[in-house]
């Protein structure tokens, strides 16, 4: 596990609810300018462990470090350079998009705030949007102001939940495509739970597999493909959710 260029480091991380292991004790590492998927069936543990770096729900044991701070105890030193996205996460309907960007830029500390608004509104394609209620957008313009939300203080950690579920493919790809332009102008560090393996796949950098609260395999994507003898991420997520180990194929009777 790299750590002197790591933005993030986890470092035995765990979660347990009475007698549940949401998080099974965890390590991993994820570089500045760098893409890691975050990968698991539902239950696994990503949105816990998404939690756990967010400094949102604290470590049963472990420790979750995000640009040195430990975000059990010293989140509030770094929460201006980091932030996070999820299209389950719904705005204030009843504001306008420009009054919730405000709203967010000023919890993030955003000193430009007005300029930098009107700045992220024509790169996202946002400007004709900018005075309409949130709650009036369709699910495609909603993404886009969510990711507008997540980078309005030019975050140096991106955290995305499932960042295009539900999109059309052409929206989708956009919004790909602006993560991508996002990472190589910022040099921003990027962890991704995404149920998309086309989209893992393009995006990723490294890949952790997640199980039952673990981390069950690691690897590029190239990598995975080639440890579980697939031919697409696809392939290697059922591999993984079904318990097969690499290499092994699915028999039938």
């Amino acid at each position: 596990m790299r750590v002197k260029s790591a933005a993030i480091v986890v470092s035995n991380l765990a979660k347990t609810y009475r007698d549940v292991k949401a998080v099974d004790g965890i390590n991993f590492s994820v570089d500045r300018g760098q893409i890691v998927g975050l990968l698991g069936g539902n239950g696994a543990g990503k949105t816990t462990t998404i939690a756990m770096i967010m400094g949102l729900v604290t470590p049963s044991g472990g420790s979750a470090r995000v640009l040195g701070a430990d975000m059990a105890r010293e989140r509030h030193a770094v929460l201006h350079r980091i932030n996070f996205e999820s299209p389950y996460v719904e705005m204030p309907m009843r504001l306008t998009v420009r009054q919730n960007l405000k709203v967010f830029g000023m919890l993030y500390g955003v000193t430009d705030l007005a300029s930098r608004i009107e700045e992220i509104a024509e790169t996202l394609d946002l400007t004709k949007l900018l005075d309409r209620q949130s709650g009036k957008l369709s699910s495609g313009q909603k993404t886009r102001v969510a990711l507008a939300k997540s980078l309005i203080n030019r975050p140096d950690v991106l955290l995305l939940d499932e960042p295009t579920a539900s999109l059309d493919p052409d929206t989708a790809d956009w919004v790909r495509s602006r993560l991508e332009s996002y990472r190589r102008d910022r040099h921003a560090a990027i962890l991704l739970a995404s149920h998309n393996m086309p989209e893992v796949e393009r995006l990723c950098d490294d890949v952790l597999m997640m199980k039952a609260g673990k981390i069950v395999d690691q690897g590029t994507p190239t990598e995975l493909i080639a440890r579980y003898g697939r031919e697409t991420m696809e392939d290697v997520f059922l591999d993984v959710a079904r318990g097969r180990r690499s290499g092994e194929r699915e028999t039938t009777e």
